[in-house]
């Protein structure tokens, strides 16, 4: 079976959207003139979620790859910094001074080199990836949440939000009223 594509992802998007729009196509009319409810509002959706899926999918591999990176760097920077701390400590006397010599190594070795990777221009833009892609991880999935969440009928993090921000702002507008009309109070008593 070839696809025109030796990339694995697009062999999975594009079977990922054909069997949606079979499942579309099969559930159109007949079925969605009988489903009620949820469900019909779902089946209508569910190409859009199987799309941000897909989507989701491709970008958690990229995750994975930058934070296989990351790790990779950190476990690398770890190995070199222990590795040298050896190499100068190997001479140290076993008493109480060469333990503390020994720290002392230890403390700054480390601290050396992992301000070296942390400083990298390697180690920041690998991060700045890792972030950013952690971040479209989230947007995608909330979108495939608001799509669920509309389709039963239940409010969407957005929604909700403001209405949180609508609650809070009323708060404020009584606290400032009971406040105002415990002064008015306090000058009519006067």
């Amino acid at each position: 079976m070839q696809n025109g594509s030796n990339n694995p992802y697009d062999y999975y998007k594009k079977t990922a959207v054909f069997w949606s729009d079979m499942i579309t196509m099969m559930s159109s009319k007949p079925t969605a003139l009988s489903a009620v409810g949820p469900l019909r509002n779902l089946s209508t959706n569910m190409k859009k979620i199987t799309a941000e899926i897909t989507e989701a999918n491709k970008e958690i591999v990229e995750f994975n790859n930058f934070l296989i990176e990351y790790y990779k760097q950190l476990s690398q920077t770890w190995t070199d910094a222990q590795n040298e701390v050896t190499a100068k400590t190997s001479q140290l006397p076993k008493d109480e001074e060469g333990t503390e010599a020994y720290k002392r190594v230890w403390i700054d070795n480390f601290e050396n080199y992992f301000t070296g990777l942390f400083d990298s221009k390697k180690f920041s833009e690998n991060y700045n990836k890792l972030i950013s892609k952690e971040l479209d991880l989230m947007k995608r999935w909330n979108v495939v949440m608001d799509v669920m969440l509309k389709s039963a009928n239940m409010p969407t993090k957005q929604e909700i939000d403001e209405i949180y921000k609508e609650l809070h702002s009323l708060k404020q507008k009584i606290s400032k009223l009971e406040s105002s009309t415990k002064k008015s109070d306090k000058n009519d008593a006067e």
